[in-house]
């Protein structure tokens, strides 16, 4: 196989076009093998193998830069750049990476799991290279969808400006090539990028200038007439006018095709993009047929294509689509907004439902947040459903357009906590230090799907400004959900457990760790005081003073950053208060981004886990020696 001989990009470089088509075959071969036991996102790098390929080819990594947007189309990167051999460990604990990661290869020279920033990055490694005197190649890998955050229009425009030597490859796996349109486009193409014809432009251009009295009205003549033939041919006019030299569209799969192209491009002075079409999936017909399931998933049967679902009670977000139809049944106010995942967020069904209630904005967070607070300021009740890594993105808007003027925006934030295989850029650990900071805001984090349905019917009759409930990414507990949801009155707690040794106050997934703990201790005679703290914002403050009043020593648990977070909040309550001779004891996340692995893996390497609690719990100093002061 020619697979085995390719260890680094320069053994591509002996390789015949048809070696190179043959490998991208054992390449696709080798991704639906392996994922088919990891998981991971295969639809997206089945799409890029021959793109990557003619990347590696023509160009010389790490001194020409490849940034891939996002980075979880970087699996045939991966491959090509001597990783091959670890994929069996691919999303695992303590294994590769299933995005781009600068510790893990020279090759890596990015690394993002948020999208539409890779075109900044590659103006800053531009701007980094003429700094420097240097001359290598900087080219930006970036999807369609990713073109539709603001930040890569920021980029687009910045660049175009600058008109640094910048190649941009926009993978378009949404739209088909006509034969006869792509036939045209690609000669104009060739022709626009060919350096004998810019120079013979430029040269006209500068003659008809010349010529005394009518040379400028000629050149005007000339320049509208060449402007109305590039609107009327060319898809391209739009990134022509921001100041690029547009190729395409190109076949993303027929690598000839694409090596030429990547030759053109080095003709021309200044940003260049190359609009290449690619098929999602390529070369597995059930990622093909329904790219949306395979664009990202865990293991399945590599022969039929059915996907290895775990057993047990829905999924949290399966709860919250289903749950949001419920309500949106009864109240005509509630509107469903996404910043283009409507099925990573559980609102599908609701889609279908409710086509007119639903809002998918794109990869755009800052415009879905404000957009919310437009809706809102009329009456409506928005529910902005987000992953909590990616409402970080929306930080400003939130501040500045939604809870400063008291607006009732409802935040859905799922994959609260740990995500997993994902790793350190989609940890949900964030969101509880940087929102309960803001004047407000109510913040909450359900202890089962029972109280995920109240927690939303909650929000829904709450009309005093934002509020917001999260949630993580994992099946519920197996509660009762045929009940209707009822509203729980903000800011109180609930014991789940009763008992006078300590009390655990915990948030979300947690209780059930700290009721683990509290069986096993209760064996010793221990007894704990297991607090189901749904409200992080406002505090349960009358809960916290009659602990103090009791002098019961207190752990405050979170999966969440201990820097901010819930147990931070109950730590500035009681200073406040100046309660003194209380124990406090924070557990949490520390100060470090958490990688990849399972969530029991990952809740393991910070220490929650019910085992940590009962070590934490007997370095107590019992309650009776203590006595603090109200």
């Amino acid at each position: 196989m020619l697979l085995e001989q390719i260890n680094r990009p320069a053994d591509l470089k002996r390789l015949s076009l048809t070696e190179l088509e043959e490998l991208a075959g054992e390449i696709r071969q080798f991704l639906i093998e392996k994922l088919s036991v990891t998981g991971g996102h295969l639809a997206p790098n089945l799409g890029v193998v021959e793109l990557t390929i003619a990347l590696h080819t023509m160009f010389h990594s790490p001194y020409d830069k490849f940034i891939f947007d996002v980075g979880h189309q970087a699996y045939v990167h991966k491959i090509l750049t001597g990783r091959k051999d670890k994929f069996d460990t691919l999303r695992k604990y303590k294994g590769l990476c299933g995005f781009i990661k600068r510790s893990e290869s020279e090759h890596d020279v990015w690394e993002a799991g948020h999208s539409s920033t890779s075109l900044s990055a590659a103006m800053g490694m531009a701007m980094a290279r003429d700094l420097k005197g240097e001359h290598n190649k900087v080219v930006a890998i970036i999807g369609d969808g990713a073109l539709t955050g603001g930040m890569a229009l920021e980029a687009m425009n910045h660049i175009g400006h600058e008109k640094k030597n910048i190649t941009v490859i926009l993978n378009d796996n949404e739209m088909s090539i006509a034969p006869n349109v792509g036939a045209l486009h690609n000669y104009l193409s060739k022709i626009r990028s060919d350096r004998h014809y810019l120079k013979a432009k430029e040269e006209v251009e500068y003659l008809l200038k010349k010529i005394p009295a009518i040379g400028g009205t000629l050149a005007k003549t000339a320049e509208k007439l060449k402007d109305s033939l590039k609107y009327f041919v060319l898809n391209g006019v739009w990134f022509e006018e921001l100041g690029f030299t547009y190729i395409g569209p190109v076949d993303g799969h027929n690598l000839q095709v694409l090596m030429e192209t990547l030759k053109q491009a080095e003709k021309v002075q200044g940003p260049v993009l190359i609009h290449i079409v690619t098929t999602k999936g390529k070369g597995y017909k059930p990622a093909e047929n329904d790219s949306h399931t395979w664009h990202g998933l865990g293991p399945y049967k590599m022969e039929s294509g059915q996907v290895l679902k775990s057993s047990g009670p829905p999924m949290y977000t399966q709860v919250f689509g289903d749950t949001l139809i419920e309500l949106a049944e009864k109240d005509s106010r509630l509107i469903a907004v996404t910043p283009a995942m409507p099925g990573g967020s559980g609102l599908l069904k609701f889609a279908k439902q409710f086509p007119n209630r639903m809002i998918d904005v794109g990869i755009a967070e800052q415009h879905a947040a404000t957009l919310c607070a437009g809706l809102a300021s009329e009456g409506l009740k928005p529910v902005f459903a987000v992953y909590s890594t990616f409402l970080q993105r929306a930080y400003d808007q939130v501040v500045h357009d939604i809870c400063r003027p008291k607006l009732n925006v409802t935040f859905a934030i799922d994959r609260a906590g740990f995500v997993g295989p994902d790793g350190e850029t989609h940890q949900g650990v964030y969101d509880i230090s940087f929102l309960r900071t803001i004047p407000n805001m109510v913040l909450m984090m359900p202890k089962d799907e029972k109280e995920l349905r109240d927690m939303m019917q909650t929000a829904l009759e709450y009309n005093d400004g934002p509020i917001a409930y999260r949630y993580p990414r994992i099946n519920g507990t197996g509660a009762n959900i045929d009940e209707a949801p009822k509203a729980i009155p903000i800011g109180t707690w609930e014991t789940v457990r009763e008992g006078d040794y300590a009390a655990i106050l915990a948030v979300g997934p947690m209780v059930q760790v700290a009721e683990e703990a509290a069986v096993l201790l209760s064996q010793e005679g221990i007894e704990l005081r297991v607090v189901n703290a749904r409200f992080i914002k406002p505090l349960d403050e009358a809960y916290l003073l009659q602990l103090a009043k009791e002098s019961m020593p207190v752990i405050t648990m979170e999966e969440g950053s201990i820097q901010g977070g819930f147990g931070s909040a109950v730590l500035e309550f009681y200073a406040e208060k100046r309660v003194v001779g209380l124990q406090v004891e924070l557990m949490g996340i520390q100060d470090y981004f958490v990688e990849h692995g399972s969530v029991p893996e990952q809740r393991n390497e910070v220490g929650l886990t019910a085992q940590n609690l009962i070590t934490e719990v007997k370095k107590l100093v019992p309650r009776k020696a203590l006595r603090a002061k109200v």
